[in-house]
């Protein structure tokens, strides 16, 4: 297998290591990770850094085209993907000025893009916690212009450059992020005007030209127009990061206000099922609640979302919910322990694998991004006793693209997409795109 290296260009990745920045709690370290990094069962193939726009999140591939989201530079691209170590950028998209598309999705050849306002650049701080500590409603001080709702694109006319088809306006902040697999509604995370934050909006894409929103569903106190007593308490988020549907059950993971389960049957009534909070005492900040139907489990990945370790862990847990009424966490997948990842800046999990069609699927093997501690395979075939079985460490990034205060300059592996044959696509927001071979 060849290993694409990559020297110390502006903007790429290097074999020097580099010293953390901002790590006061901590002892000065040094990544000392090779560009193609460090792996057990994982092997690196090639790096691209997306036409110069480093800062990838979510990852959706389609005829052979990657199309991935931004996190900091607003806009999506579009990369050609046809030779692994080859990735060719070949189209950077800016749908609105101010405006964040860090998440997308993708089936029958059409693209669903979440829009909504880049709080990152309106909020009324610049440090990376506040932004997971704060109502988003209350956050925002600098509000211009910017574009909030779902548009809908045709990638399969000209997959390198995709046209729009459809824009559903959505009066607030926008959607966050969203679940589509290509069947008649998209299961979105907006905020709504009237809203403390992003909470469940359910639109029917029947007519893929023109979208409408059916219903909408919240946690208590998150209805600020209708008088609703807010109950978050301070410190805190409660906010739908995303749902994730499997048959007619929808499982969302709302950052600090835990998990839920909705029966979606009924898509213009929701009903809620059940509520479950562990934070406190754990730290919080779940973020992707993925479904395993044929076991009836649920993977919740919290985002871990401060320095150094100084929330505490953050954890995926495996919940049992054979129960509706009465979802039960049974365990937790184990953090890596093979560096001291705490000492060196943001250590917890982002994101999971989510057994898209068309992907790799698996109810036995979990594919995790872990931010600094890069991305982790993990063995569930016995649940109460889950393993890693692989992991790749990433090297560290020359600059940063993330523009908080008080960040470390080490990797944050965010999004992992896995193809059947094992061959994965490992975005960080900081530093490009990782293309890598799982050789499990």
């Amino acid at each position: 297998m060849t290993i694409t290296r990559r020297t110390a260009a502006a903007g790429m990745l290097g074999l020097a290591a580099v010293p953390l920045a901002n790590a006061a709690s901590a002892p000065a370290k040094t990544w000392n990770v090779p560009a193609e990094g460090v792996g057990n069962r994982i092997k690196h193939v090639s790096w691209s850094d997306q036409g110069s726009h480093l800062d990838g999140v979510q990852i959706m591939l389609n005829r052979n085209h990657i199309y991935l989201g931004h996190q900091f530079t607003d806009g999506f691209s579009v990369l050609d993907a046809t030779d692994a170590r080859n990735i060719k950028p070949v189209k950077y998209v800016l749908t609105g000025a101010n405006t964040s598309t860090h998440h997308l999705q993708v089936a029958n050849d059409i693209m669903l893009v979440a829009e909504g306002a880049n709080v990152m650049a309106m909020q009324a701080y610049d440090d990376g916690r506040s932004y997971f500590e704060n109502t988003l409603a209350d956050s925002i001080t600098k509000k211009v212009p910017f574009r909030a709702g779902l548009s809908v694109w045709d990638i399969k006319t000209d997959p390198k450059n995709p046209r729009e088809i459809a824009f559903l306006q959505i009066p607030g902040f926008g959607i966050n992020r969203l679940w589509w697999t290509g069947g008649r509604y998209a299961y979105v995370s907006a905020h709504f005007d009237g809203f403390t934050d992003h909470v469940l909006g359910i639109v029917d894409v029947s007519n893929i030209t023109k979208p409408v929103l059916v219903s909408k569903a919240w946690l208590p106190g998150m209805n600020r127009a209708a008088k609703e007593p807010n109950t978050t308490p301070r410190g805190k988020r409660y906010a739908l990061h995303h749902m994730i549907v499997a048959g007619n059950r929808g499982y969302g993971a709302w950052r600090d206000g835990g998990f839920t389960i909705h029966d979606i049957s009924d898509a213009a009534h929701p009903k809620l099922l059940s509520h479950i909070n562990w934070t406190p005492p754990f730290a919080g900040g779940t973020h992707t609640p993925l479904p395993l139907p044929g076991r009836k489990l649920v993977l919740v990945a919290e985002e871990s979302n401060a320095e150094n370790c100084e929330k505490g862990m953050f954890y995926t847990w495996i919940v049992d919910v054979r129960n509706d009424a009465n979802p039960l966490p049974i365990g937790a997948l184990p953090s890596p322990k093979d560096r001291n990842y705490c000492a060196m800046g943001n250590f917890g999990p982002h994101n999971l694998h989510e057994n898209r069609p068309g992907s790799f699927q698996s109810e036995e093997t979990i594919f995790a991004t872990y931010h600094n501690a890069g991305v982790r395979v993990f063995d569930i075939k016995n649940a109460f006793e889950p393993k890693e079985i692989a992991y790749w460490v990433p090297p560290g990034p020359k600059t940063l693209v993330d523009t908080h205060s008080g960040v470390s300059l080490a990797p944050q592996s965010c999004d992992v997409y896995v193809r059947p044959d094992g061959l994965m696509y490992v975005s960080d927001w900081n530093a490009g795109l990782h293309v890598l071979q799982y050789e499990g």
